[in-house]
């Protein structure tokens, strides 16, 4: 052999490229077509196939972005063809004009046969079908999707609205026709495949490098250039023996589980990813039935619930693959949903939702947490895992860190309750791995817990917009079974790994709190109309199970369980970690607010309809009677319940020189000329709130990120920043207690409202804002005279403590945070609360103010101005509210951020509470009727504020039983907490209770 490997590889590939993969199809036929370009919307296959469908040619473009076009595909099979089974096979091969950039992103089919049956799909990497019998007879529905971030770059682009994206065809098809697949040549070609990339990996000048070469130069020199199929067997065996050199005992163990991951949105609308499902789902079904050990591990209950739907004879036969555990249910949630911003009731919905399709589809639930995709994880999941009945958890997305490198890929994962949850980091850093050798060698690599256990996950498939595992991903794990120099790789199923994982390593480390990603710091802002809405439609949802039990225990008026899960499905579906996070195209987010639009329709209707049945309705002038579905009193009025509100002492508003002085007996604020808070002082305490010479008002900020627009805010936004001073009017409304000041910013118009209420040490600032700037980013700032080394923000049933300085990179690179409705800082004896009604993203630091010394800055961030994926993104009018909170505890932040979420309604009669709480920060989430439709009711509650601590819960209705449950609303086996005889509950901090309740 010639001592020059690269030479010798120059030759293998070449041999590769241009000898054997051609030989794979060695004929070709061509058949013919026919097709009819559907006019707008998708449509069914039975409607389809009646349609006039005209001759077409292969080499024709075909459809507009975002279209569909249906072939028919007939001919005939040679005879020939079929006499050489034992070593071909015959298949339909098609190309719609494939890209080679990625499957999922670009042109897809779905292969009909004749009857209506789904055949499997055509992909560009996955475009073949296999033909039985004498005939061809077959559809194609081809999805003309524009690739989106592929050929059109990550820049501005109009493809992503179907207003703007055009009308010419992007796509030419390239080929339909029937082919004959060499069995061997292609089995070589993966030998070949193998060979190289386990090369690759090893040590240059190795001996194994050596043998892998010589047997691959070997091969080239056995086999006829000319001949490839009457020498690809010779081929074969001269590469046998290297193949079968067997791994070590002791190497690194994977199990290689298929997955697909499907962004319910994204690049693509919803009503495209029913159909990638379709595609998806069919393309495993035909890979299980040509590998018994194959298994697909699949989550988001929603989108089976879509193929149920849409394509009910897929959907029977996943149901018999999932009987035999080979589609394997996981992840548990209605979708894979963002978990940094949805609201604590909500994400337990994700799992009730979600584990509910499960059981009652398949009689089984998931016991495997999954969600590799999303931007970060919260402290509060591994209590809700568990309370869902989820054993252990599977996530990838921390490995994209972009300054520190997570230190476990096994690890127990404790939440901010004490709950840990067995988790799981595949080292191969990708949940789309093909199961090359580069992939699986960079796995033994990179595994983090080498010396103390010895296995992880692979997850392989063509994901993010789906498509699955492959013939070839298979014949890869095959070869890789045990070949020396690279990790055994073993098909299996998650609960396969983590019986392995768990058995081998009895003590592993402890991560404590969130999985803060170190990216996508930008998703806690972008698309602000999505998030509000979701808030929106989170709280709306509370008060309307709340009336809405409370009318039907009280009244028997019928409970409206089809109308709340509708509206449910609807917010948790636009919880998908690209909906909620603003990272998908303007047609995903101009449906969402769509969405949220009908949703809050809807729902006021069950809300008043409710309080209506109860006296409740609206009526009376201001000051009367207020409804109130917090779980902490407000101005007076109960939680849970309607009264009279406290009288308190209105507020003054005066001009006093160029400043205007808002006070009320309890709090002082004053705005200067510039309509900016220089001023902020508790009165009770006499504390100076704002730091000397500072102002609290809005800035704005270039917003330039290194990579991706909707997705990133990076850390140098911070050098280009602008106090906004300018005013275009500063004018007084006594009557209301308000200052307004008005703004002009670049293109944008900026109003806002500073409101000063009775016997409230709360300042309220109502933000409207005509947007119209591009990659700007628009925050509200806070510079506090406090001293805090840490802030709490709020999270899902609780919040967690951040620290506001930078004395490690891991600190340094937490610039910028999700808080749910309120973050706190405070100093011993002093504390200032600043809350929002739609708000998720913040920074919260220590910083030099003017003139020397330091302060506590709290920033909201309210606007962004991406250009991708939607060049439009946050564009035209919003209203954001905040709140100012002078003298705050944490339970004083906590009223005030459910005070901006849970604003009090006009009620025409006081309604008592079905739930009382006598008990310091153990709060009622959710009263709603149980799932299972009986009529029990199930009241939530969770601790608030960080301690153990013990409640009296009264109930205003006549009780039969109580019984504590899990999420799930099943009785838990062991009472955690709750004693029924006593109806005293003894919780630990932020333990979340379900209660189930039956009345007498």
């Amino acid at each position: 052999m010639h001592d020059d490997s690269r030479l010798v590889l120059e030759r293998i590939n070449r041999f590769l490229g241009e000898r054997i993969a051609p030989a794979i199809y060695p004929e070709r036929i061509p058949l013919e077509l026919t097709a009819w370009d559907v006019p707008d919307e998708p449509v069914p296959f039975a409607e389809a196939i009646v349609q006039p469908f005209e001759p077409f040619a292969v080499g024709q473009p075909w459809s507009k972005p975002w279209g569909t076009t249906w072939f028919h595909v007939k001919g005939s099979v040679p005879d020939a063809w079929r006499e050489a089974s034992d070593d071909s096979r015959v298949e339909l091969v098609v190309d719609l004009g494939f890209e080679g950039d990625g499957a999922g992103f670009q042109a897809e089919g779905l292969v009909y046969a004749p009857d209506g049956t789904i055949v499997k799909a055509v992909e560009p990497f996955n475009a073949a079908v296999a033909v039985e019998g004498e005939t061809v007879d077959l559809y194609i529905e081809a999805a003309s999707n524009p690739n989106i971030g592929g050929s059109w770059g990550w820049g501005a682009t109009p493809m992503g609205d179907k207003a703007t994206a055009g009308a010419d065809p992007i796509y030419r098809v390239r080929s339909i026709a029937l082919a004959r697949r060499d069995l061997t040549v292609w089995e070589l070609e993966r030998d070949v495949f193998t060979l190289l990339g386990l090369h690759a990996e090893l040590v240059p000048g190795s001996n194994r490098a050596a043998r892998l070469l010589r047997a691959l130069e070997r091969m080239c020199d056995v086999m006829d250039p000319h001949d490839v199929a009457g020498t690809a067997q010779a081929g074969r065996d001269a590469l046998a023996g290297v193949l079968h050199d067997e791994a070590a005992a002791n190497v690194h163990h994977i199990t290689a589980v298929g997955h697909a991951h499907i962004d319910s949105a994204w690049l693509w609308p919803t009503r495209e990813t029913i159909r990638k499902c379709a595609r998806t789902f069919s393309n495993v079904l035909a890979l299980m039935d040509e590998h018994p050990d194959f298994v697909f591990a699949c989550s988001s209950a929603q989108q089976y619930a879509w193929v149920k739907q849409f394509y009910p004879e897929l959907f029977e036969r996943i149901r018999a693959r999932v009987a035999e555990g080979r589609f394997v249910l996981v992840g548990g949630m209605w979708v894979e949903s963002d978990t940094n911003m949805v609201g604590g009731e909500a994400m337990v919905r994700q799992f009730v939702a979600g584990q509910g399709f499960f059981q009652r589809e398949f009689g089984k639930r998931a016991v495997t947490g999954w969600l590799p995709d999303s931007f970060g994880y919260t402290g509060a999941l591994p209590q809700l895992l568990a309370g869902a009945g989820i054993r252990q958890f599977v996530t990838q997305k921390i490995s994209w860190n972009d300054t520190d490198r997570f230190p476990h890929h096994t690890f127990l994962w404790e939440g901010i309750d004490g709950t840990r949850m067995f988790t799981h980091f595949p080292p191969m850093d990708t949940y789309n791995s093909d199961l090359s050798p580069r992939e699986l060698a960079l796995s033994d690599r990179q595994y983090a817990e080498k010396g103390a256990a010895n296995s992880s996950l692979a997850l392989y498939g063509w994901g993010d917009g789906g498509g699955g595992p492959t013939r070839e991903m298979i014949a890869s794990a095959r070869r890789a079974r045990s070949l020396d120099g690279l990790p055994a790789v073993e098909l299996g199923t998650p609960e396969d790994f983590f019986a392995r994982a768990k058995a081998e390593y009895e003590h592993p480390p402890v991560w404590s709190g969130e999985l803060y990603l170190e990216l996508h710091r930008g998703t806690y802002t972008s698309q602000a109309r999505t998030k509000q809405g979701n808030r929106r439609s989170e709280h709306l949802l509370r008060q309307a199970e709340l009336w809405a039990a409370t009318a039907a225990v009280r009244t028997g008026a019928e409970y409206p369980y089809d109308e709340l899960e509708a509206a449910w499905q609807i917010v948790l579906l636009q919880q998908f970690h690209d909906i909620l996070p603003g990272s998908s195209i303007a047609w995903v987010h101009r449906e969402a607010e769509r969405n949220y639009a009908a949703v809050a329709e809807r729902v006021e209707v069950v809300i008043q309809r409710a309080l209506d049945t109860l006296g409740g309705g609206a009526g009376g002038a201001e000051g009367g009677v207020l409804v109130n579905a917090a779980p902490v009193p407000l101005r007076g009025v109960p939680a849970l319940g309607a009264g009279a509100p406290t009288a308190g002492v209105a507020a003054s508003v005066r001009r006093d020189g160029d400043t205007m002085v808002l006070e009320n007996g309890l709090a002082r604020f004053i705005l200067d000329a510039r309509g900016r808070v220089v001023s902020a002082v508790d009165l009770a305490s006499g504390r100076e709130a704002i730091a000397p010479g500072e102002s609290a008002g809005l800035q704005l900020f270039r917003d330039t990120p290194n990579r991706w627009d909707a997705w990133d805010i990076d850390e140098h936004y911070r050098r280009h920043e602008e106090e906004l001073d300018a005013v275009v009017s500063l004018e007084a409304d006594e009557s209301r207690g308000a200052v307004r000041v008005t703004r002009s910013v670049g293109e944008s118009t900026i109003e806002q409202e500073f409101t000063l209420g009775p016997d409230t040490p709360t300042l309220q600032i109502t933000t409207r804002v005509d947007w119209h700037e591009r990659q700007r980013l628009l925050k509200f700032a806070f510079p506090l005279d406090v001293r805090a080394d840490r802030a709490a923000s709020e999270v899902q049933f609780g919040h967690v403590y951040r620290p506001t300085h930078e004395n490690t990179s891991w600190d340094a690179a937490r610039f910028e945070t999700s808080a749910h409705r309120w973050v706190h800082v405070g100093e011993p004896g002093f504390g200032v609360a600043v809350a929002n009604d739609s708000t998720y993203g913040h920074d919260i630091s220590r910083r030099t103010r003017r003139g020397g010394g330091t302060m506590t800055l709290v920033r909201q961030s309210l606007l962004r101005a991406p250009l991708f994926p939607d060049p439009e993104a946050d564009q035209g009018e919003h209203v954001v509210r905040s709140s100012l909170t002078l003298g705050a505890e944490l339970a004083d932040a906590i009223a005030a951020g459910y005070a901006l979420n849970l604003p009090l309604r006009q009620a025409a009669a006081p309604i008592e509470p079905l739930v009382t709480v006598d008990g310091d920060g153990v709060l009622v989430e959710s009263v709603k009727l149980a799932e299972d439709r009986s009529g029990d009711v199930i009241v939530r509650l969770y601790e608030a504020l960080g301690r153990r601590t013990s409640a009296t819960i009264g109930f205003g209705f006549p009780v039969g039983s109580v019984v504590q449950t899990d999420l799930l609303e099943q009785p838990l086996e062991h009472p955690d907490g709750f004693d029924a005889d006593t109806n005293i509950l003894s919780v630990r901090p932020f333990q979340v209770v379900t209660l189930r309740l039956r009345s007498a």
